[in-house]
């Protein structure tokens, strides 16, 4: 993964064929011309968990029309960080209700909550040439 510092607020992430682009909303000095890479990530629980439903359904032959997710972010007054999030899974009330416990467990299987909930031990270094 590479990390690439572009023109004022917005930093670039060249990682396997793709470019994430990001930068910084207005009120922080950016032009809020991408997601900042602390939206990316909040995002990325939700796809993650996203997905685990999707693949759920779909290997059971289940219908995911009208199948629709939240996710709300609980912060901490006193420390201004999330102290939870949590996600709602609407369904249509024609979605088979013995599935429903399954679809939780589905979305719980998210590997980045996986590594969130056990989270990695961070390095940072800088090298000189």
């Amino acid at each position: 993964m590479q990390i690439l510092l572009k023109e004022n607020q917005k930093v670039d992430v060249l990682y396997k064929d793709f470019t994430i682009q990001t930068d910084q909303p207005v009120k922080a000095g950016g032009g809020g011309a991408a997601p900042s890479p602390f939206d990316l990530f909040l995002a990325s629980i939700g796809a993650c968990a996203g997905f685990y439903v999707k693949s759920f359904c779909t290997q059971r032959n289940l219908p995911q029309e009208g199948i629709e997710m939240t996710q709300h972010m609980h912060l901490d007054p006193e420390t201004r960080m999330i102290s939870r999030i949590s996600i709602q899974i609407r369904v249509p009330r024609d979605f088979p209700e013995k599935y429903l416990p399954a679809l939780v467990k589905a979305a719980e299987a998210c590997s980045v909550k996986k590594h969130i909930a056990s989270a990695p031990a961070f390095s940072i270094e800088t090298i000189q040439d």
